[in-house]
């Protein structure tokens, strides 16, 4: 077994994830506007959403840390994927975030990214964190820059063109922005 800590924010609860969790995820994996700006921006099968969880999964095996299933307190869904990614091949520990659209403009995104910021930079010892963004993506853009992130520059993930935000520790612990 892999022990992934539990978080928990004012509104979220960042948890490993359950088999359970696959038809919410499937569904998020499966909606065009999700997915429009994530990897390919291709919509994923139900096989493909299971084979994806399985991935999130491995990286905590691999690396000690991850994407956490993100559940609203209040309802107790599954309302999306947030947490620190580094697979092969990335140019930095990335904090990421991906939620079903249905739980967009509530603040969420930034209220678990702060969560998953301050997990890299004190629990794992991070001294800069980024977040890869579709140039087109403005509300991940907007959420990044919530977190204290600034525009450091240009990348291609999976080729195609990413922008890449990013923020050191000792920026992070000047804003204050702690979850």
């Amino acid at each position: 077994m892999i022990d992934i800590p539990i978080i928990k924010t004012k509104r979220l609860i960042l948890r490993e994830f359950r088999e359970e969790d696959l038809d919410a995820y499937a569904q998020m994996s499966a909606d065009t506007e999700v997915m429009r700006y994530i990897g390919k921006g291709k919509v994923l099968s139900r096989g493909e959403s299971w084979r994806s969880m399985a991935a999130i999964i491995g990286h905590w095996y691999f690396r000690g840390y991850g994407l956490w299933a993100v559940e609203e307190q209040q309802s107790g869904e599954m309302i999306g994927r947030i947490g620190c990614w580094f697979p092969e091949g990335w140019i930095g520990l990335e904090v990421g975030w991906s939620l079903r659209r249905a739980f967009w403009g509530r603040g969420f995104a930034t209220e678990a990214g702060k969560a998953s910021m301050d997990f890299a930079f004190t629990k794992l010892k991070q001294s800069h964190v980024i977040s890869l963004i579709h140039p087109d993506n403005l509300a991940s853009r907007r959420v990044a820059e919530k977190l204290g992130e600034k525009l450091q520059g240009e990348t291609e993930v999976l080729g195609i063109k990413a922008v890449i935000y990013g923020i050191s520790r000792e920026e992070w612990e000047n804003l204050g922005v702690r979850s």
